[in-house]
């Protein structure tokens, strides 16, 4: 088995695995987080007359919901993850909710999608993970129908979003053994060069192409700030199966870098991210 089956088995392990079920648990606290990139997808849908939306690497499916609650009965709109924990999650608010949307377990990069029947594909930081993107986008693409547009939020580099690393760079002096992040591989940063994602969604047939830089100000409740830095990003999964006095050992020596971060009941931080737009015009 060559490298990359490797790296595809680890991501599908990763989401289905102790990743998946941490973000089910910090679902409220995600949702809450990413609420400003959740308005600009749904805003994006309805400014555009779109009824017909995939929502890829959908998660606890917060997106999904929210595109699908603004459509109601006039449109339709599909999630897809591959994580069976969080895609149980989405439709289970969904039930609870009474929304009509659908969540498919799936790797929305291989998946055989319905051809020709979406006219929008949303994501909210899931498409960084492929292991081809190309193959990924072009399968995406094949999905929709001509006319068909993209809007997939991704994040800038980790040079541009310092607070998303400053859990490992504290964990340092403690935990040794931390992964470091990698630009344009599969993962958070996988998408941060836009020179390269313009060329992958050239190359697997999108026109129109643009890729704006965003930075927004995210925020979730600082009582839950020990629960993001054991639970999530490389720092949580290593700390899954750590002891308490592990666990305790590593928040004295995290949390101070944090300091910057917490203004009162709040932590908040600015995310630099890049919009991808794209267009699926099969008759150029």
């Amino acid at each position: 088995m060559d490298g990359s089956s490797h790296e595809e088995e680890g991501q599908a392990a990763m989401w289905n695995g102790a990743g998946g079920r941490s973000w089910v648990d910090a679902q409220a606290m995600l949702d809450r987080m990413f609420e400003p990139f959740e308005e600009l997808l749904v805003e994006t849908v309805l400014s555009k007359n779109r009824t017909q939306v995939l929502d890829v690497g959908c998660g606890t499916g917060g997106t999904t919901l929210a595109v699908a609650r603004r459509l109601a009965a006039q449109g339709r709109c599909v999630g897809v993850d591959i994580s069976q924990p969080m895609i149980e999650h989405a439709r289970r608010r969904a039930a609870a909710e009474e929304v009509g949307v659908s969540f498919v377990c799936a790797d929305a990069e291989s998946h055989p999608f319905e051809r020709d029947g979406f006219d929008m594909v949303v994501s909210r930081f899931g498409v960084m993970f492929f292991q081809d993107p190309v193959g990924a986008f072009a399968n995406l693409r094949s999905a929709t129908r001509d006319g068909a547009e993209l809007c997939a939020i991704v994040w800038r580099g980790p040079g541009d979003n310092p607070f998303m690393t400053t859990a490992e760079r504290a964990a340092a002096s403690v935990i040794p053994n931390v992964p470091p992040r990698q630009v344009d591989a599969p993962g958070q940063f996988g998408l941060a060069d836009p020179i390269r994602v313009r060329r992958m969604l050239e190359h697997s047939g999108w026109t129109s192409i643009d890729i704006t830089p965003i930075d927004v100000e995210c925020q979730f409740p600082t009582t839950a700030l020990d629960r993001y830095l054991t639970r999530l990003g490389p720092l949580g999964r290593l700390l899954t199966e750590a002891d308490e006095q592990t666990k305790a050992r590593v928040l004295t020596a995290v949390r101070p870098a944090f300091d910057e971060y917490v203004h009162g009941e709040s932590v908040r931080f600015r995310a630099a991210c890049w919009v991808i737009g794209a267009r699926n015009a099969r008759g150029q």
